[in-house]
């Protein structure tokens, strides 16, 4: 089965069970694919489902970042309650310590010196990582790491 297929069953599921909060995530995140389906004009494949799962969790956490600013822990919650429904749908995430061990074997094997060789480092890690790590935190490490 695939990605597409079980957020569909999944919708199916969280409205027999009365997951208001869960179904309101899941349609939010298919009507997200139906448009960029309709904007690409042919069926996604599982990785194009993948970004746009990323694309809403980092939209939903910059938006918990601006609601805990304002005040507004009620949003704040709502929203962390999408991410975790959307979290689902990812690859397991890296821990910090095997993002480490990547960035250690990629500094090694660009045999880059220092911040000028980030970009050389990065181009290394990106298709190691491929969505299984924070971008962010990838981008720390190989700076703390080069610096």
């Amino acid at each position: 089965m695939g990605i597409r297929e079980q957020i569909d069953a999944d919708i199916k599921a969280a409205m027999k069970s009365g997951a208001k909060d869960k179904v309101s995530a899941l349609r939010m995140l298919s009507a997200a694919l139906k448009n960029k389906q309709i904007d690409k004009r042919a069926p996604l494949v599982d990785s194009e489902v993948l970004d746009t799962v990323r694309s809403l969790i980092k939209q939903r956490k910059d938006s918990i970042e601006q609601f805990a600013k304002g005040g507004r822990q009620d949003l704040v919650d709502k929203e962390t309650a999408e991410v975790a429904v959307l979290e689902v749908y990812l690859p397991q995430q890296l821990g910090r310590e095997e993002v480490e061990k990547l960035v250690r074997e990629a500094i090694a094997q660009t045999s880059a010196q220092g911040a000028k060789d980030m970009g050389k480092v990065m181009k290394a890690l990106v298709p190691l990582i491929a969505g299984r790590a924070d971008n962010k935190l990838v981008s720390e490490l190989v700076k703390s790491s080069l610096g």
